[in-house]
Formats: C-alpha cells, structure tokens, sequence
C-alpha cells in the first residue's frame, strides 16, 4: 500500500489522470451531434436550439455539469436510442435508434460527457456509491 501512496505525487506531476474524465471526442461524434442534435439542444450545446423556442419543454442543457453528471451512461443511451418517454422525459426527444447504431450512440454519450465536462457512469455505479455513501453515513451515526 505505501508504494500506490509514493506513487500518487509522480502521478499528478506529469498529469496522469486518476480519474476517468471524458476523453477528447471523435470527429464523428462531433458530426453526429451537429447532424442531429444540435436543432434542439443548440450549437451551444445549452438546450437553446432553434427547435426549443416553439418547444412545450426545454431540451436538456448538456453543459450543466450537476444535471448531466447525475444522469448515468446508460440512461443517456437508453433516452438517445429509444427516445425520452423510455426514461421519463418529454415526448419531444425523438427515438434514434433506427437511425444510429449502437455505437454512434455509444459514442454521442462520450461526446456528451465530453461537453458536460463530466465522468462516464453507470447505474450499477452510481447504485453502490450511493449504497457504500448510506451505509457509511448510518454507521457513523449508530457509533
């Protein structure tokens, strides 16, 4: 255990990453958001498309960092190939998934973590670092 701790100040001397922050996207990607998305959610990537002015819901701002990093990758895929009423959202997000493949889509949810400045996440994750965060929260309190 004492050699990982001598190696964290290496580390972050030459910039190695510690955690998984999105990676640079791909150029297609970047072309697959501009084809499809930006009508909505806007160059600006914000939710102000020219599409959202006439809009009974507001697309999703995918520079909100908090609101994009809450919302696991999987989810993302999920709203993005079968579109939003698959997850609860407004019926105005369109289904894609006669359009793209899966991995066009795999990789407009890299793009998006890329644009949220946010981590790739899971719901399996995100299920046990809320469980593990309860259950150290409930034996602090009980000790």
């Amino acid at each position: 255990m004492r050699t990982h701790t001598a190696l964290l100040p290496l580390l972050l001397l030459f910039g190695v990453p510690l955690c998984g922050a999105a990676d640079e996207p791909s150029p297609h990607a970047l072309k697959l958001y501009d084809t499809y998305c930006v009508q909505c959610h806007g160059v600006n990537r914000n939710g102000n498309g020219v599409n959202s002015g006439s809009m009974a819901v507001k697309p999703r701002d995918h520079t909100d960092s908090k609101a994009m990093g809450d919302t696991p990758d999987d989810l993302l895929f999920k709203a993005i190939k079968q579109g939003g009423l698959s997850v609860s959202k407004s019926v105005l997000m369109p289904t894609w998934g006669g359009v793209l493949s899966d991995d066009e889509i795999h990789e407009l949810v890299k793009y998006l973590r890329f644009v949220s400045k946010t981590e790739s996440s899971s719901s399996a994750t995100t299920t046990t670092a809320t469980t593990a965060t309860t259950a150290t929260t409930t034996t602090a309190t009980t000790n």
